[in-house]
């Protein structure tokens, strides 16, 4: 974990390679090869070289590494040589292979990996979700599929009216489990694992943030004998991310913001900069000073329909929104190139979305800047915060000084800040934004190293 001297951080640096090996050096399938040369990936992330030589020789694996390590390519890759190598166990049409992700935003993301990194194998990808696309999701299954990716709630609905079968799956990824758990979603993925092929008779991958006692519970019921992969587990935040706490009255936070976009845009070609708020209203409220000091912005919370949240990722990913402001539904499984920062406007509540939320930067070896805003209302979360990064993040009090001084206040004032105080030393104790549960999650865009 890098720290700052509490100046402010250099601009990012180019992309790295984490390990010596190649893919090149691997036994896949030569389609998957050239998917990834398109793509310019030459050399595996520590997760991709840890798990894919086991996973290529049939092994069930249960792994843990930090957000933006490559868990999805190494799980993707694996199930693909097996869809390429070995002879199909089911009817022709079926699902071969089965992928379960927590949120919409998350396995729409797995699908437009697949999609890249299988650009060359000619296999059938879907991908069903709720909110959108119901007649549609449900031709395309019907149409015939070798890999399904998708919600449990859109995956049970299909599967009990008889769309497609189970008895063909010979590969079950779970992904983001623990947050499978904290969503209440255990009971339908029991059911359909239930209705799979025995454990083993198919291989499976298990990929999570914690390998808590339940993920791993899970685990050992449903898989296996899986090999259990840790990936710097004592290293709580992604490595190269640059730390810094800025104490700031609520009052003076949102000229603060403007203030840090303004400085950072004369540093920075293109400025991708992911600002996180507590809630909904607060969320909005944000856009909307953002909208009256000229900037371009947009929210993703949890209520936003499916077709405008695709639309906003989409335009961030482009450039075309330099700043998106988001509630924690996007604080996990959010994929997006080149994200220069991320503005905690807000502490979370909940010490372990501290986490997620900067390493939304800083993703394939990159650097990556996050500052958080700490405020009179939500500074209660900042004990818990260092704890569980285990480390004191450095101030910036010089950042006072960039405070806009002819911001201008949206149309209709501001609230007064208020919000709920945390019991100290417990975490979870407060919620994020975007309709429930301790943590949000989200997807998109370039294929994850």
């Amino acid at each position: 974990m890098q720290a700052s001297s509490g100046t402010e951080p250099p601009q990012t640096s180019q992309p790295q390679h984490l390990t010596e090996i190649t893919f090149e050096s691997l036994p896949l399938h030569p389609t998957l090869k050239s998917g990834l040369a398109d793509l310019g990936f030459s050399h595996c992330t520590p997760i991709q070289a840890s798990t894919l030589p086991l996973a290529l020789q049939g092994q069930d694996l249960a792994g843990q590494a930090q957000t933006g390590t490559g868990k999805t390519a190494a799980f993707l890759l694996a199930t693909m040589h097996h869809l390429l190598t070995q002879p199909r166990q089911g009817d022709e049409g079926q699902p071969r292979a089965y992928m379960l992700a927590p949120t919409r935003e998350l396995a729409v993301q797995i699908y437009n990996d697949a999609l890249q990194l299988g650009a060359h194998t000619g296999l059938r990808i879907a991908v069903v979700y709720g909110g959108t696309g119901y007649e549609s999701q449900r031709q395309a299954l019907a149409a015939g599929v070798d890999i399904l990716i998708g919600t449990p709630g859109r995956l049970i609905d299909y599967f009990k009216q008889g769309v497609y079968r189970l008895n063909g799956v010979e590969v079950l990824v779970l992904d983001e489990a623990d947050r499978m758990f904290d969503l209440g979603f255990i009971a339908d993925i029991r059911y359909l694992m239930r209705r799979m092929p025995k454990p083993g008779a198919r291989q499976n991958y298990l990929f999570s943030a914690t390998l808590s006692h339940r993920v791993l519970e899970l685990a050992y019921e449903h898989m296996n004998n899986p090999t259990r992969i840790e990936i710097e587990p004592e290293q709580v935040t992604a490595e190269r991310v640059r730390q810094l706490l800025v104490h700031v009255a609520n009052e003076d936070k949102l000229p603060l913001l403007v203030g840090l976009l303004r400085h950072y845009a004369t540093r920075f070609t293109m400025l991708r900069t992911l600002v996180f708020v507590n809630t909904k209203r607060g969320a909005e409220e944000v856009e909307a000073a953002l909208k009256a000091n000229g900037y371009v912005a947009g929210v993703l919370s949890g209520d936003v329909p499916q077709n405008k949240r695709e639309r906003l990722l989409a335009e961030f990913k482009l450039g075309e929104l330099p700043v998106l402001v988001a509630t924690d539904v996007a604080a996990r499984g959010l994929h997006i190139p080149d994200v220069t920062h991320v503005i905690n406007y807000d502490l979370p509540q909940d010490a372990e979305d501290y986490v997620h939320r900067i390493g939304r930067t800083a993703r394939a070896g990159r650097e990556g800047d996050a500052i958080s805003l700490c405020c009179e209302t939500y500074v209660y979360s900042l004990p818990d915060i260092e704890a569980l990064i285990g480390m004191r993040i450095p101030q910036w009090p010089e950042a006072m000084a960039l405070k806009a001084a002819d911001f201008v206040e949206p149309a209709g004032g501001r609230r007064r800040e208020r919000g709920p105080r945390p019991q100290h030393g417990r975490r979870g104790a407060g919620g994020g934004g975007g309709g429930g549960g301790r943590r949000r999650s989200g997807g998109g865009g370039r294929p994850r190293r």
